[in-house]
């Protein structure tokens, strides 16, 4: 019974290493999900701020200029107006900043907003 003990006794430690392996994999995985979606909310407030601008008669320089107030560093903003609707996309791609995941493809991500010019505004 002795001799089977011993031979269990390392069991525990393994099992605890690959576990917590899994667990540190999983937390990374959740943290840059989370970052994702926050890149993802400020390409939907950028465009929004945007489009809002362009709506109010702003040019479309000075309301890119309000949409990168808001937006991730490097989004790329496109603004149409056509037929009294502005329309305003911002796209992003979402880098992991962790030096052990940088090496990971970038996710790209985006916002749209669509809104009607105000009166007087062509």
């Amino acid at each position: 019974m002795e001799a089977r003990r011993r031979c269990q006794a390392g069991m525990v430690t393994a099992e605890t290493a690959v576990a917590l392996a899994a667990l540190v994999a999983v937390t990374l995985g959740m943290t840059w999900v989370v970052a994702v979606v926050g890149i993802q909310a400020r390409c939907v407030d950028a465009a929004r701020d945007t489009a809002r601008a362009v709506a109010r008669g702003e040019s479309v320089g000075a309301g890119e200029e309000e949409g990168r107030r808001s937006a991730p560093e490097g989004a790329r903003i496109t603004v149409r107006r056509a037929g009294g609707m502005a329309s305003v996309e911002v796209v992003a791609d979402a880098r992991p900043s962790w030096p052990v995941l940088s090496r990971l493809p970038a996710i790209t991500v985006g916002g749209h907003a669509v809104v009607a010019l105000e009166p007087g505004v062509s």
